[in-house]
């Protein structure tokens, strides 16, 4: 018969380490009634050290648990005994039950310190989700604990545990939109699945009535702030200023928002530039503390603060459209940066055909074509007119995500090119090689982009072009020098290139009524 001095030892009950482990999630809890609504404004500045260490923190337990779900699906699919099975997890538990712990404090010192947060209902809700996830993540390491000790089934606390990473999933995905904006995981949905979550199909915005292409406006048709301003406050400010996130109490998605401002006063001054908060803070330098946009966001071009500032001391006014000013030149070069590719630029009226050979009316193999190729690129490309056989495309919020491989999906429509605008994006001369039978493209836009001479070679072959753009190229005199033949060409953008003086003039000799800039005028 066995000695019962050497059967199993009893495991000791996890008393102190569920009174503790409770008190823990009862101060979580606790957090936000004490410290009230945040206020950046009165928080020390070690209070916002520890709280940007959060997005770093933050993985960890999303980490750990993972890991943790994924054993217990291994354990549940593979029938192993639940003591074994409970014995293999509960340090990862703790491990990752003190990372939630650490992490959802930092995440609340960060929600305390900066004052956007707010009346921020997401940013609210993130924090929320985040401390309830913490506190199921200690509770299920409770659980395990007893499991363990009393070598129960781990039915109850596994129940915990994927209730935990669900809350977890919720509070993650909070956090990113946070961060990124409420669309960052469904922007490139597939349609199936956008449908799915009751979502528009990806370009529907970008169509019109019976899934035709709309057409872009022209030139003068366009709203100044809505067309213009707004496409750049978007893709540079609004990140940081917006209703899930208002740096400074001030936002910007909306035009009554931005004239209002923030703690600081009004955003903009109709009229005045110069006292314009907005431009005030764009026109610090660089490695200032103050200066918008911040380091590591998007830099605004100097290009955009010319339109803003032009704006503003023209008056700001929402409703006016470009044909109410006298707009610049160099501005519209600088505004058709910005916005998708016109049918014309400025004054000058496209005919509804081509020169060269293009059908009057799309046929239903080009509309199957463009409709195909606008799944890739949502809003990109459209008729130039909506009885017009002739395409424009644009790559305004594509930038840095095209690249020459995804340039090659437009070769079915090439030769219907009228207007293509590839402005900071990663194409180099290779897409440029595949424009040779786009014999009527009048407008090409290839600023700050990785071109060089060898593209000028494809552009000769061009002849209806009118207007060639190599803004920030690394073209040269050799290169541009070619262009002296092309006698159609009415406008020349030369501004930060390695050409020279000399060259420009020795081209202006020759091309007498071409327009050359190598400037812009603020």
């Amino acid at each position: 018969m066995a000695d019962p001095e050497i059967t199993a030892p009893r495991r000791k009950k996890p008393w102190a380490l569920s009174f503790f482990g409770l008190l823990a999630a009862g101060g979580l809890i606790a957090m936000p009634f004490l410290a009230g609504p945040p206020d950046g404004g009165k928080m020390p500045d070690i209070v916002r050290f520890i709280g940007h260490f959060h997005p770093v923190l933050l993985h960890l337990p999303i980490g750990v648990f993972i890991l943790i779900v994924l054993q217990e699906m291994g354990a549940i699919f593979g029938k192993r005994h639940h003591e074994q099975v409970a014995n293999t997890a509960l340090f990862p538990l703790f491990f990752g039950a003190a990372s939630a712990f650490v992490a959802v404090i930092a995440g609340f010192l960060l929600f305390q310190g900066g004052e956007e947060y707010a009346g921020n209902a997401l940013a609210e809700r993130h924090l929320w989700g985040g401390l309830i996830f913490a506190v199921a993540a200690m509770v299920t390491f409770i659980l395990k604990a007893w499991t363990v000790a009393l070598s129960a089934n781990p039915a109850f606390y596994r129940l915990f545990l994927f209730a935990s990473v669900s809350v977890m999933g919720f509070a993650s995905h909070d956090g990113a939109s946070i961060t990124h904006g409420e669309d960052y995981l469904t922007q490139y949905a597939p349609d199936p699945v956008r449908t799915l979550i009751g979502l528009p199909k990806r370009g529907s915005s970008a169509t019109a009535g019976g899934g035709q292409v709309a057409s872009a406006k022209k030139f003068d048709d366009r709203l100044v702030f809505a067309d213009v301003v707004a496409p750049i406050l978007e893709r540079r400010c609004i990140q940081c200023h917006k209703e899930s996130k208002a740096k400074g109490k001030f936002r910007m998605d909306t035009y009554e928002l931005l004239v209002k401002g923030g703690k600081e006063g009004s955003g903009i001054e109709p009229g005045k530039s110069a006292e314009s908060n907005i431009l005030v803070r764009m026109a610090l330098p660089a490695d200032d503390e103050e200066h918008m946009p911040p380091e590591g966001k998007p830099k605004i071009e100097d290009t955009e603060v010319a339109i803003i500032k032009w704006w503003i001391d023209n008056g700001a006014d929402p409703k006016k459209t470009l044909k109410d000013f006298e707009v610049p030149e160099p501005l519209k070069e600088a505004i058709s940066k910005v916005v998708p590719a016109a049918a014309s630029e400025s004054s000058e009226t496209a005919e509804t055909s081509s020169p060269h050979g293009t059908p009057a009316g799309p046929d239903e193999a080009l509309k199957s074509s463009v409709a195909g190729i606008s799944k890739d690129f949502p809003g990109a490309l459209s008729f130039e007119s909506q009885t017009s056989a002739l395409l424009t495309f644009t790559a305004v919020s594509l930038r840095g995500n095209l690249d020459d491989t995804g340039f090659k999906k437009l070769a079915p429509v090439t030769a219907q090119l009228v207007t293509v605008d590839l402005s900071a994006t990663k194409i180099t001369d290779q897409a440029v090689a595949q424009l040779s039978p786009a014999r009527n493209l009048r407008l090409i836009r290839l600023s700050e982009t990785g071109i060089t001479d060898a593209s000028i070679d494809t552009l000769l072959k061009l002849p209806a072009l009118e207007s060639i753009n190599l803004y920030g190229t690394k073209v040269t005199d050799a290169g541009v020098s070619k262009l002296s033949g092309m006698s159609n060409l009415k406008r020349l953008y030369l501004w930060k290139t390695a050409v020279t003086p000399e060259a420009v003039k020795a081209l202006k000799e020759k091309l007498p009524k071409c327009e050359i800039i190598t400037g812009i005028e603020a």
